[in-house]
């Protein structure tokens, strides 16, 4: 009788399997989820279910037709890459055959090309984001403006992001913490509130599928080097609660970084890891040609995994 089961990550010793890890973050998903619609109404529902829809079909047609393996688009990993994908991107109707595309190269390039779920090298979701940022910079940085609960007429009127206004100059006078926190600002559909994506990494480290490291590192030193450069030149810096609460830290920090199959796997690479995301995107967000960082500093981290692993083995035997 064989007693060994080769397959490849995650490696979970408990009873946990990757069904229920993955079925528990689409749940955690849900409060932003929520939240972008109250803001950009219906648009958000229509571009999330698009993206999940379009991540589950190729992902069955490619396991069925080119790799011809047995289906697991049960086990809801790709629903979670298709509510990542959605939450990158603008909620309009005009983005609807990008997302279509986005879908495609995340789930056909970022994760089927090597093999399917824990395999893959890099986050699917943002290798499809990033993507679509290069490919179509105009539609992916086209916001609709968020006016009221609601509403229904937003496609037509469009703004920049906190990030992007900062950019461009400074930001809106209009522009408050608490409408960076609660969501009331422009941006793609996941980023707009840190507190509903703080209330689904709070589930998620509740049920044990993440743990504070990344986040925390992750969040902390982008707040810690934001915190200097505003101290040496509040004009030309931004404020750095600002600067966690608005773009896609918090959604990077708590739903992207944190995925197991391309994070370390030590406590002690995770510190690591996180703090390399953090110095990246501030880096990025500063001095690079895009007002957003997050995306690039996490797959630049992911490209490091196996170094990171390499140096930072866990110890044998340890809880």
């Amino acid at each position: 009788m064989n007693l060994l089961n080769i397959s490849g990550s995650p490696h979970v010793h408990s009873d946990e399997s990757t069904k229920k890890i993955m079925w528990r973050v689409n749940l955690a998903l849900v409060p932003a989820l929520i939240v972008a619609t109250l803001y950009f109404g219906l648009n958000a529902l229509l571009v999330s279910f698009i993206s999940v829809v379009s991540c589950v079909l190729f992902q069955w047609l490619i396991e069925k037709y080119i790799l011809k393996v047995p289906s697991t688009v049960c086990d809801g990993s790709a629903i979670v890459t298709g509510l990542l994908l959605a939450f990158n991107v603008p909620a309009t109707v005009s983005m609807m055959w990008i997302v279509v595309i986005g879908a495609l190269v995340s789930i056909g390039i970022g994760k089927m090309s090597f093999g399917g779920l824990g395999k893959n090298p890099f986050n699917p979701a943002l290798v499809g984001r990033v993507f679509l940022l290069i490919s179509f910079p105009v539609q992916m940085t086209t916001w609709p403006v968020v006016d009221g609960i609601f509403p229904t007429n937003f496609d037509l009127a469009t703004g920049a992001t906190p990030l992007g206004a900062f950019k461009e100059g400074a930001l809106p006078a209009d522009v408050t913490l608490c409408d960076a926190f609660m969501g009331h600002i422009g941006g793609s559909m996941g980023e707009i509130s840190a507190l509903a994506i703080l209330l689904g990494a709070a589930y998620l480290c509740w049920k044990k599928i993440i743990t504070w490291h990344i986040p925390v590192t992750f969040i902390g030193t982008a707040f810690l080097f934001s915190l200097i450069l505003w101290l040496v030149n509040p004009e030309s810096y931004m404020d750095p609660l600002m600067t966690i609460f608005t773009g896609g830290i918090m959604l990077g920090a708590c739903f992207m970084a944190t995925d197991m199959v391309t994070s370390p796997m030590a406590k002690s690479g995770q510190l690591i890891f996180g703090f390399g995301c953090g110095l990246l995107t501030v880096i990025i967000r500063n001095w690079g040609a895009y007002p957003e960082g997050v995306s690039f500093a996490i797959l630049l981290m992911n490209s490091v995994t196996p170094l990171i692993n390499r140096w930072c083995k866990p110890a044998r035997f340890a809880n």
